[in-house]
């Protein structure tokens, strides 16, 4: 969610680091987080405990009224005037305790004003592009235990499993172009390198052309 306009700014100047370090696809800003972030809010009783006294009840209370608009007023203007009876108390957004709740295919996170809302649903596509990404480690990895030189071109056979073969028919090019690799395929039989792949064990066989 958009705190203001200076808050995007900040955030666009650095969004490809940022996509880059989490291994997120895209950003996207919100305004409207109806559906998105649910957030629920009480006081800070360590910081408001001594301060409203006998009023800490009728304080609760009133917090307890809040909807996803008051919170989100208070969390835009950070601060918020508390009036218990006649008398009134100047508060912050240390006197509140705000926090997310996750939402199906959603994992929330607050800290603060900030909230983070990441879509966790994994689509065929990119499950694919992830096992591509495995891939890449492994044959990167048996490079070097092989003390292959880093402008060394090879070629790859890798044991078929089914498993595999979404990435290589959607990554191949990638794969391909990140490990230096002349011909990559998947092949019956493979006399190599057994390397496990989420918890399977496949066979490489990685030479130099």
């Amino acid at each position: 969610p958009i705190l203001d306009a200076s808050f995007q700014a900040q955030v666009d100047s650095v969004k490809d680091v940022i996509l880059s370090e989490v291994n997120v696809k895209d950003l996207e800003y919100i305004t409207d987080t109806k559906g998105i972030v649910d957030k629920s809010i009480k006081p800070n009783f360590k910081t408001l405990g001594r301060r409203l006294g006998k009023h800490m009840k009728a304080a609760s209370q009133a917090v307890a009224r809040f909807d996803q608009r008051d919170i989100a007023a208070l969390e835009e203007s950070g601060s918020y005037t508390l009036n218990v009876g006649d008398e009134s108390f100047d508060l912050t957004l240390e006197d509140f305790v705000i926090t997310s709740a996750d939402i199906p295919g959603w994992s929330v996170a607050n800290d603060g004003p900030l909230t983070v809302a990441l879509d966790i649903n994994l689509t065929d596509e990119l499950k694919a592009e992830g096992m591509a990404r495995e891939l890449v480690n492994r044959i990167q990895n048996l490079r070097k235990s092989k003390d292959f030189e880093v402008t060394d071109r090879i070629k790859v056979s890798i044991e078929h499993h089914d498993m595999l073969v979404p990435a290589m028919e959607q990554f191949k090019a990638f794969i391909s172009s990140a490990v230096l690799a002349d011909s990559l395929e998947l092949v019956p039989e493979v006399a190599g390198d057994a390397v496990d792949m989420d918890g399977t064990d496949v066979v490489f066989a990685v030479a130099k052309v």
